[in-house]
């Protein structure tokens, strides 16, 4: 599987496009904005565009989801039910932004944790990390040992809780108990920032290494 990341909207938020590299179909992670950069990037790669997966409802990951599903005719996977609420409000988000006008939408299909998605030949488990939003998922392709995680996991950090239905002790949780098992070797793609490992995050990650969810308690 081959991944581009591209960074879309003002918030520089990490769009992956995955390539099945033996099919040349496509699937788009959390394509927040900037859709001709989008379906150029795919264009580039001679692949097909497949499905939209979404980890989660805010307007920086999936505000363009609407458009570019009917642009490219592909359903929609993901993120959980409990994220509707986000995606009920894109219109008006993306008014107090000054996003393009977006629509609000219903994916074909709502993920829970232990589905699989599927694209080309790839699989991909998908879990469930609620925290910083309630209804937020994250992708695991666990042939390459890459997850793609949204804004639960970021190199030096993590997550807002501070937005409605966020919660700092649910996105701790969801770390531990959803990620870090995947093991230490596992590349992560987060919604913004440069990719990290969670080694490398429960080695340093002052919010969530080791030695940091033990003072927490955690």
């Amino acid at each position: 599987m081959k991944v581009l990341v591209v960074p879309v909207t003002p918030f520089q938020q990490n769009c992956s496009v995955l390539v099945c590299e033996r099919t040349r179909k496509a699937a788009i992670v959390d394509p927040g904005g900037d859709l001709d950069r989008i379906v150029n990037a795919v264009e580039a790669q001679g692949a097909t565009p497949e499905k939209i997966l979404l980890t989660h409802g805010h307007i920086d990951h999936c505000g363009g989801t609407a458009e570019l599903a009917a642009r490219l005719g592909i359903p929609v996977e993901g993120p959980q039910h409990e994220d509707a609420f986000w995606i009920d409000q894109l219109p008006e988000q993306g008014r107090m932004f000054g996003f393009p006008r977006l629509s609000a939408f219903t994916p074909d299909r709502w993920l829970e944790g232990g589905d699989t998605v599927r694209f080309g030949e790839q699989e991909m488990t998908v879990r469930f990390c609620p925290g910083h939003t309630p209804g937020h998922v994250i992708f695991f392709h666990p042939h390459d040992r890459v997850a793609f995680v949204g804004d639960v996991l970021f190199h030096g950090s993590i997550g807002r809780t501070d937005f409605p239905r966020g919660d700092l002790e649910t996105l701790l949780g969801s770390i531990v108990s959803q990620l870090w098992p995947l093991g230490d070797d596992v590349t992560f793609v987060p919604g913004h920032g440069p990719a990290s490992t969670f080694g490398e995050e429960r080695r340093s990650n002052p919010f969530v290494s080791d030695a940091a969810l033990a003072r927490h308690g955690a």
